[in-house]
């Protein structure tokens, strides 16, 4: 069994910066990060490949980065400029097959985190 535990939320300002982390009790090739706002649908929002092969949803390109240290199964999402349309539960997610051509499609995911909070104001 695959546990994950974030850390790394909090509340900022619109333009500022979060890093999240994400804690794997072993190490599991494809991870990803996932966000849900009160009243939708959880979304992707990044996803990475054990060969270091990242994918964003488009909302994100250019703002966030998606990490691994496959050393520490530690899995990260640096978060810069950030808008409030970015306030959400963030979950931290994991498969243990490639990741590398699948959707960011959360039911195609096994093993999720708790979530962490992110709370970005205007």
């Amino acid at each position: 069994q695959v546990q994950l535990v974030e850390s790394g939320g909090g509340s900022v300002q619109a333009g500022g910066s979060l890093r999240l982390s994400c804690a794997a009790s072993v190490y599991i090739s494809c991870m990803g990060w996932f966000r849900q706002a009160p009243g939708k649908e959880r979304e992707g929002v990044a996803t990475i490949d054990s060969g270091g092969i990242a994918r964003y949803v488009d909302s994100v390109k250019g703002r966030f980065t998606i990490s691994k240290d496959n050393a520490k199964n530690t899995l990260y999402l640096q978060m810069n400029s950030l808008k409030p349309e970015d306030t959400a539960m963030y979950y931290c997610a994991a498969r243990g097959a490639s990741c590398r051509f699948i959707p960011l499609d959360p039911t195609l995911f096994t093993y999720w985190g708790q979530g962490t909070q992110v709370t970005i104001s205007s």
